[in-house]
């Protein structure tokens, strides 16, 4: 969607978490000595400023980011990639899912980048660091990553995370993971969700779940950042997860539940 623009959400709870996990995911991954793709379907502008009016007119900052951060270890993925990227940026910045990944992919690796807001992409390419391994492009992300799958090297992750804007974003997950795993068996492919109030991320669940044996679910619940603010948790669905996802996902979980 063309309207959506996550700098008034950037940093907020359901970032963490799906930082957190992908962070997690390619820091497995790149232990071995194997080239891999990493492709994004909804970029955004890859860097983000909590100091800026439109983070604190939301208050979701504050209550992700903000409230979270010091219950990771400093050695966790996530914590390392974020810090090494502050040092770089102050304090304030927050990385999106596209610097977080080439901070800790290596040079060898392959990266695809969609963003269709034409200002969102131009801040995508000024905040990402010039690259040869790195491909942004200015194109609608279910296309792209239908058009580049499988991938060269076929071994690697795949982020979906739309803006869930309109309700059919969920019948249209529902039919693209299966698609896609059935052109790229091996790839592991990761979709973030919203926890809303009327659970209307059930159904896509399920079916995704009927589709694709094996498919390894993670959601966290938190507080609603302001009074009538509709999000109340973050789900992953993920295909072919890397074995050390599932085993570190209670750790996720313990960030989230000091709050119960």
């Amino acid at each position: 969607m063309l309207s959506y623009q996550h700098s008034y959400h950037a940093g907020n709870a359901a970032d963490v978490h799906k930082h957190a996990a992908l962070c997690v995911a390619l820091a497995y991954m790149t232990r071995k000595d194997k080239a891999l793709s990493y492709l994004e379907s909804h970029a955004g502008r890859g860097l983000y400023d909590l100091g800026s009016a439109a983070a604190a007119r939301t208050g979701e900052a504050a209550q992700g980011a903000g409230r979270l951060l010091d219950r990771f270890a400093p050695d966790h993925p996530y914590r390392r990639a974020l810090d090494a990227i502050r040092r770089d940026h102050g304090g304030a910045a927050y990385p999106g899912s596209p610097l977080l990944a080439q901070r800790i992919l290596r040079r060898f690796d392959r990266i695809d980048l969609a963003e269709l807001h034409p200002a969102e992409h131009a801040a995508l390419v000024a905040a990402m660091p010039a690259s040869p391994n790195t491909r942004i492009h200015h194109r609608d992300g279910i296309e792209m990553v239908k058009a580049l799958t499988p991938p060269d090297p076929r071994r690697g992750l795949m982020l979906v995370d739309p803006s869930w804007e309109i309700r059919s974003d969920y019948q249209a997950m529902a039919r693209l993971l299966p698609a896609i795993h059935r052109k790229w068996g091996v790839g592991v492919l990761m979709l973030w969700y919203p926890i809303l109030a009327d659970d209307r991320h059930v159904a896509m669940v399920e079916t995704l779940g009927r589709s694709i044996p094996g498919l390894f679910r993670h959601e966290v619940r938190f507080p609603p950042a302001r009074a009538g603010h509709g999000m109340r948790g973050s789900g992953l669905v993920v295909v072919n997860p890397p074995w050390d996802l599932e085993r570190r996902a209670s750790e996720l979980s313990h960030v989230f539940e000091e709050d119960e």
